[in-house]
């Protein structure tokens, strides 16, 4: 059974290059492994983060991020049964996601994960992924 789980944080301390590449580095072979697939998006203080996999396999995971010392305020926004993955071609992909860029501010002028739908969250990824936003993808 193969489920999507979304989520969303806040960051403890800055984002930073090598905190985000110590991120991707662990995830890659661990989520190849454990046939997992998402994608991280990150900026302004947050996290957000689909992933697709195994069910036990992403309740693996997601328990580790839950006692991960770089986030808090970790809240699930939607765990769901999936035939098909829509983030497959990652191990993860990622994706800076700031107030500061415009096509969030156009297309989203009111975005704030933690109220948002899981739906309207999802949108929001597969806009930036479409418009070629994500800035390191980890081949799966």
């Amino acid at each position: 059974m193969l489920v999507r789980l979304l989520y969303v944080s806040q960051a403890v301390g800055p984002i930073t290059t090598s905190v985000t590449s110590s991120i991707l580095d662990l995830s890659s072979q661990s989520n190849k492994n454990e046939h997992i697939t998402g994608v991280l998006c990150q900026g302004t203080g947050l996290y957000m983060q689909v992933l697709e996999g195994p069910r036990g396999s992403v309740n693996r995971l997601f328990a580790k991020i839950m006692a991960d010392k770089r986030h808090e305020h970790i809240e699930l926004l939607s765990m769901e049964d999936i035939t098909h993955r829509e983030f497959g071609q990652w191990s993860m992909a990622l994706v800076h996601l700031s107030k500061d860029d415009p096509m969030v501010k156009m297309k989203h002028p009111e975005f704030d994960p933690y109220s948002a739908s899981s739906s309207e969250a999802l949108k929001l990824m597969h806009s930036l992924i479409k418009a070629g936003i994500p800035i390191d993808k980890v081949a799966q």
